[in-house]
């Protein structure tokens, strides 16, 4: 094979960049759209408006911009390799003795190096910008509730101030409540005096109220401080619960999270006896990422070399979503699956792209032979 790139690797791609990039732009910006419109309901709370709902989208575009761009990627592949079809510039380099193979590797060189950037930004600007976005949004709709970069939720309630590093909405049975982990409880009298500090294994909240769980208290008086253990205990407490969800939905949603603070998140959840199944599957589907975008392309590209010659934009176009869309389907329902029975959720991550590569080398086989 000849050394790359050659004039025929970068015509390709080229085109296939600008379809993906043309592609990914419209996705993103309908993404953007419709998670505007979705925003309207939250305006008018405490001081969010039309002007903070349009910086809260505009914060998540590059967490947005990772998850469209696989979609992005396959429907783009085929729409450019369906444009050099049409014109028979595909025909043209077969006949010149570009092999599949060369011309697979035109298309996966520069669209893994995108995904290579946005691996990068899914690690570092992506969480971050939602990070900071949830902290505005809830600084904005509540008083009492910020959330911190580095320090996860914080609440005030009176002279009571709450900072919880991890916590999650759940539901059962028909009820729902708010679970908060590794809560922190910081008491200060009238003159700002710290009396006492709270550490809270978990702190529930329920229609009953406040239950905190796993107390050790330290109350530091004028000449003494005294420590006091307890299993669970009531918390008498007006705060506000709904801003509190809302905020640690955005928080700690494991799906908006870095590969990093996943991997935080299950040892933290295995050393407590915690359920980390949610932390693993959103960890594992990070790191087949690449993997996904690639083998979607890949095995998309064999019909450039039949169907998509003589079908005009809108067959290429439906070629490709349905390519997309079976796949995330297939993904979803498998690690479904996992998470159902049990098995590991690299099996779940690695099958379908495996079947997909399958897919594509059968049907490089037949187109060959």
């Amino acid at each position: 094979m000849m050394p790359f790139p050659k004039i025929h690797d970068l015509h390709v791609a080229r085109v296939v960049v600008a379809t993906v990039l043309l592609v990914w732009t419209v996705l993103v910006g309908l993404d953007a759209v419709l998670a505007a419109a979705d925003e309207v309901k939250n305006m008018g709370q405490g001081n969010y408006g039309f002007v903070s709902g349009l910086t809260y989208v505009a914060y998540t575009l590059p967490r947005r911009a990772y998850t469209m761009f696989p979609t992005a990627a396959v429907i783009g592949a085929l729409m450019g390799l369906g444009q050099l079809a049409a014109t028979s510039e595909l025909t043209a380099l077969r006949a010149l003795g570009v092999s599949r193979p060369r011309l697979s590797l035109s298309v996966a060189a520069p669209l893994a190096l995108l995904t290579a950037l946005m691996m990068l930004s899914g690690e570092t600007l992506g969480p971050g910008a939602q990070r900071s976005a949830d902290a505005m949004r809830a600084a904005a709709r509540s008083n009492d509730v910020i959330v911190a970069q580095y320090s996860g939720l914080w609440a005030r309630e009176g002279n009571t101030f709450l900072n919880a590093r991890d916590g999650q909405e759940r539901a059962e049975g028909g009820e729902a409540w708010l679970e908060l982990n590794d809560v922190r409880m910081f008491e200060f009298d009238a003159d700002g005096r710290l009396e006492s500090i709270a550490n809270v294994g978990l702190a529930e909240h329920r229609s009953g109220g406040w239950l905190l769980r796993d107390v050790r208290r330290v109350s530091f008086e004028e000449r003494a401080v005294t420590e006091v253990r307890v299993d669970e205990e009531r918390w008498e407490s007006r705060l506000d619960a709904a801003a509190l969800a809302a905020s640690a939905g955005g928080a700690f949603r494991p799906r908006y999270m870095s590969a990093r603070e996943l991997a935080q998140g299950i040892e933290y959840r295995k050393r407590n006896a915690l359920d980390a199944s949610e932390y693993e599957e959103h960890y594992w589907a990070r790191w087949f990422y690449p993997v996904n975008v690639l083998a979607l392309c890949l095995a998309a590209i064999p019909f450039a070399f039949g169907s998509l010659r003589s079908g005009g934009l809108g067959r290429r176009l439906f070629i490709g979503v349905v390519f997309a869309l079976g796949f995330w389907m297939l993904q979803n329902q498998v690690a479904k699956l996992a998470a159902v029975y049990g098995f590991d959720y690299r099996i779940a991550y690695a099958l379908p792209p495996l079947l997909m590569l399958t897919v594509s080398w059968l049907l490089f086989r037949r187109r060959s032979g």
